[in-house]
């Protein structure tokens, strides 16, 4: 009988894993899994620039994969992976501000602003970053608000 009630509570505990990695997923900038094309989320942060990374260097943190360029990027990204990952779920800052919505991004346009990575669209003529620069507070808050209410 303990046999069976641990099993049913081991069971239950990888279901509601899986929800939760679920729903968490569900509003990422993936592509199968990869988070921000396959940049390096700590280079951002330490080399103070966007550095592609390698799937010979990946981690699965909750669901989503990233790539690094270096070991110790990559020690760095698990020791406190919530510090590096991206704001918005990766998507672009400005448009979730602006808009609420999801909008791809150029993982080599980016901001740090107050320790936390902001990813912008870049292409076309049209730098969303320097949009965002204009009235960075209001964007941010206004994001902020979205970003949660895409969440609930």
């Amino acid at each position: 009988m303990k046999v069976f009630i641990v099993l049913l509570i081991s069971i239950n505990s990888c279901l509601v894993f899986a929800q939760n990695t679920n729903a968490r997923t569900k509003h990422f900038n993936l592509e199968n899994g990869l988070a921000i094309e396959g940049y390096d989320p700590v280079a951002y942060f330490h080399q103070g620039k966007a550095i592609e990374g390698s799937s010979k260097l990946s981690a699965n943190y909750l669901g989503v994969i990233y790539y690094f360029s270096s070991p110790k990027n990559k020690d760095l990204f698990l020791a406190s992976p919530a510090r590096y990952e991206p704001q918005y779920g990766g998507w672009c800052a400005y448009a979730m501000g602006s808009e609420g919505e999801k909008v791809s991004v150029n993982p080599e346009t980016f901001k740090i602003v107050n320790g936390k990575l902001y990813l912008f669209y870049n292409a076309y003529f049209n730098n969303t970053l320097s949009s965002w620069n204009k009235n960075e507070a209001s964007f941010k808050t206004k994001a902020d608000n979205n970003w949660f209410t895409l969440n609930k």
